[in-house]
């Protein structure tokens, strides 16, 4: 997708987490007729090409559209740091940014994508804050970071947050992203089978199956 600057916008979705609180991996967790996997590529092409997953490396994923990138985390356990420079690297000869998801938010809203897009405006970054949170996993990033990131893997800072410390970054207010999202469900992410089990229902899939 190009904004009004011309910005070619891929999407990294990042898939390679343990996900040891809920006890399963996430990324095969069913939602409707598709896994969460699936469900979020699905919604992010939408809005941005191409779009990159980054799994790690012994990763067996479900089925994926045919232009969906596939790349294996070069890093072991690092955290979503790690994930981002893989996934930026991958994209830095396709795109100028990527819009920044995990796999685990499947109520991700294509106008909240779009609308994160088009604030970027000249900035590196464009990240969502409710002014105590920033929210690093829901965010537009320039893919020339890559570098940087890795810059920070190598000194073992390994939080996302100091990439926007950094670098230029927009520090987007929820209140500005209610108006495409008023509930914020793109926000919305899992980590135990209660929030699961909560989404499901919000995206009126109760009758799914729900786990412990």
């Amino acid at each position: 997708m190009n904004t009004q600057q011309e910005t070619r916008v891929g999407g990294v979705v990042l898939c390679g987490g343990h996900s040891r609180r809920m006890g399963r991996p996430k990324f095969s967790l069913p939602f409707g007729e598709e896994v969460l996997l699936q469900r979020v590529c699905r919604v992010l092409s939408e809005v941005v090409s191409p779009i990159v997953v980054v799994a790690a490396a012994e990763q067996e994923l479900p089925v994926l559209p045919d232009d969906v990138i596939i790349v294996r985390d070069e890093y072991d356990s690092l955290g979503p740091l790690a994930g981002i420079a893989t996934g930026l690297d991958a994209l830095r000869a396709k795109a100028d940014a990527a819009f920044v998801t995990s796999c685990d938010a499947p109520l991700l809203r294509p106008e909240f994508v779009r609308r994160l897009i088009e604030l970027l405006g000249n900035h590196d970054v464009a990240a969502p804050t409710d002014g105590q949170y920033d929210h690093v996993l829901a965010a537009v990033y320039r893919t020339k970071l890559a570098d940087h990131a890795r810059r920070l893997l190598a000194e073992e800072r390994r939080r996302p947050l100091f990439l926007l410390e950094e670098t230029n970054s927009l520090r987007v207010s929820v209140d500005e992203l209610r108006r495409v999202d008023p509930n914020l469900d793109s926000l919305r992410n899992m980590n135990t089978p209660q929030d699961y089990n909560d989404v499901l229902k919000l995206a009126g899939l109760d009758g799914s199956p729900q786990i412990d």
